[in-house]
């Protein structure tokens, strides 16, 4: 059977990892959650007082990559992969607004990025993977024979984080939320290494009003079309 790969690239909380997860899932294919990789050595750097909202020391970060080691783990239980971070699993603590605050700023150091897709590239090595994250469909897989860009207004992506937030026990307010994400947007926008820019050949999805159902069936009948060419 036809193998393809899956870039699924967008602003954050867009609900990327959500139906990357349901589409690999309904094709048997391997998921990746990059931004759990970069969630994670941005938990590494806050672990090692290496960054703060104010403060970040990029040298000693870059000196210490190497000493960082990312996992996913299939977890059956949950029906999805989680990170571990040198043999820790971290799936929880990388999820909290703290590492938010400060994962953007990580992102942007070129030699962080460069380690991370290196892993990313050879995880896809042999198609049937679907990736999301915000240069996939640019500098990981050029190539992919899908590429979907997703977005939605900064305010309903805000409000879906809160949710989420609060659904977890983090007290946060809607403004700091909001805050962030227009945050992260900005320097994902704005970053020197890699930018996030919809690839040319990739198909738009804003999803603002849409159900993760009715998001799902469109996505599916994209694949299947790319699956029978």
């Amino acid at each position: 059977m036809k193998k393809i790969t899956i870039a699924i690239d967008g602003f954050s909380s867009t609900g990327k990892s959500t139906l990357a997860k349901q589409v690999a899932k309904e094709l048997g294919y391997v998921y990746v959650d990059t931004g759990a990789m970069y969630r994670a050595v941005t938990y590494y750097a806050m672990l090692n007082n290496l960054v703060s909202e104010d403060f970040l020391d990029k040298e000693n970060l870059v000196s210490q990559l190497s000493k960082i080691q990312l996992q996913f783990q299939f977890n059956p239980a949950l029906g999805f992969a989680e990170m571990y971070l040198n043999g820790e699993n971290v799936e929880q603590a990388i999820r909290t607004i703290e590492v938010s605050r400060n994962v953007s700023r990580i992102a942007e150091i070129s030699q962080v990025r460069a380690k991370l897709v290196e892993q990313q590239q050879a995880m896809g090595k042999n198609k049937a993977i679907v990736m999301d994250g915000r240069d996939i469909g640019t500098v990981v897989f050029p190539d992919a024979e899908l590429k979907l860009f997703m977005n939605a207004s900064a305010e309903t992506r805000a409000q879906r984080r809160f949710d989420e937030l609060l659904e977890k026990g983090q007290s946060v307010t809607f403004e700091e939320v909001l805050q962030n994400v227009q945050q992260r947007d900005y320097i994902d926008t704005h970053r020197e290494d890699s930018p996030l820019v919809k690839a040319n050949d990739a198909i738009e999805i804003d999803n603002s009003a849409m159900t993760k159902k009715e998001q799902f069936e469109l996505v599916m009948r994209l694949v299947n079309e790319k699956l029978s060419v």
